[in-house]
């Protein structure tokens, strides 16, 4: 297992009301994996610790990473990292962990990415690792979120992740004003226009609730996808495992 090290937030910005990305510096760091994630460790002056899990949203790079972290009100480490921390305050950090949910950069096969809620972030920092490496692979991220107002990374996930990058927006509750397509689940039919075809032998990446997780595989395989090329990690309602 991977030591710990003090990892300090350097910068901040909001992606929501209630979602923070936090840019840690971290010396010594020497990068990570798309798709890969890392330990938190918050220590109280008493002694008591807690941990949680983060994926990491930054592209791969020496010394920083980001990271997003939804609140849960009623968690222990999510309310102070969205909250109350601050540049220069400190954690400790532990990783990068992983390595079944990880895209191969160097591969040319077809992508998608399919993500509930906060399970965007992985998927969002393989975006980025695309853009970052002129991998040219073809990439298909279908994003289902409850309103506009819960978008992350509402730039760089649109017209800007670059060419070969179709996003589609599965609203669940409130659909954007003249929206085509009304508020609903995402279905096997969006999974279906909006993905790949199974016979493109597409790599996909299914990141988000339990449930979600579940009913989309389960899509997938009914639409003739490899079960061996189907991959998938769960997160908790504060964007942690």
């Amino acid at each position: 297992m991977a030591p710990w090290t003090p990892a300090t937030l350097e910068t901040d910005r909001w992606e929501t009301p209630t979602a923070r990305t936090l840019v840690l510096s971290v010396p010594g760091w020497t990068g990570h994996r798309p798709g890969q994630h890392v330990d938190l460790r918050l220590r109280a002056p008493d002694g008591y610790t807690a941990e949680r899990s983060y994926s990491i949203a930054s592209a791969s790079g020496p010394d920083r990473l980001e990271i997003t972290v939804q609140l849960d009100p009623d968690g222990e480490v999510s309310p102070y990292l969205v909250h109350d921390f601050t540049p220069g305050d400190q954690v400790e950090l532990r990783g990068p962990l992983g390595g079944w949910f990880v895209w191969d950069t160097t591969s040319p096969d077809p992508v998608v990415l399919i993500g509930g809620g906060s399970g965007i972030v992985p998927l969002a920092g393989m975006v980025r690792e695309r853009r970052r490496t002129g991998n040219r692979a073809l990439f298909r991220l279908l994003y289902s979120l409850r309103t506009p107002d819960d978008r992350y990374y509402r730039t760089e996930l649109g017209p800007a992740a670059g060419p070969g990058v179709d996003v589609f927006l599965a609203y669940t509750r409130t659909a954007p004003p003249g929206s085509a397509r009304g508020p609903k689940r995402l279905s096997v039919a969006d999974l279906n226009t909006h993905g790949l075809p199974a016979e493109l032998t597409p790599v996909c990446f299914v990141c988000g609730p339990t449930p979600f997780v579940e009913t989309v595989a389960d899509g997938l395989l009914a639409l003739g996808h490899d079960p061996h090329r189907i991959r998938t990690e769960r997160y908790g309602s504060g964007g942690g495992r």
